[in-house]
């Protein structure tokens, strides 16, 4: 199993997709405040369609809160455009917590610079990002290949 981590999401059809695939993966969902919706947008529910009351969801008011509950030796990785470090290159492990920022601005530069050395991206051209819920996917199933 895996965590994936959304740091103040923005957009609700997108947190309902990122719901999807984590319940089909066997992952955490882990939603960090403030929220650029509320959790019973419609259009969250429809993304996650049917599904989304069965999504193993936790919700934390700080990423410090969630660190703070998990063990120490907990391994995080967080996804960036800003890094030269691909997502691939990483061998990932059942557990780890994959972090992904707010679709308008990404994760603050504060918590990258201070977590550089677990930066990732996900190598692309001709474009400055993809959807967040894309990017998830990508990432995600990735990390589910390696353990098969």
């Amino acid at each position: 199993m895996f965590n994936v981590v959304l740091i103040e999401p923005e957009i609700p059809p997108n947190t309902g997709n990122i719901g999807r695939l984590c319940l089909a993966t066997r992952s955490r969902l882990h939603l960090v405040k403030p929220f650029g919706f509320s959790l019973e947008d419609r259009q969250l529910r429809r993304a996650g369609l049917d599904y989304w009351e069965e999504v193993d969801v936790q919700l934390w008011d700080s990423f410090a809160e969630l660190q703070a509950e998990q063990k120490s030796s907990a391994r995080y990785f967080f996804l960036t455009t800003k890094s030269g470090h691909a997502y691939y290159d990483v061998k990932f492990q059942s557990g780890d917590f994959l972090i992904f920022g707010r679709e308008t601005k990404g994760l603050p530069d504060n918590l990258l610079a201070r977590n550089i050395d677990n930066c990732l991206t996900i190598t692309m051209h001709g474009t400055r990002s993809l959807n967040l819920a894309t990017a998830v996917a990508i990432v995600l199933f990735e990390a589910m290949r390696q353990q098969t």
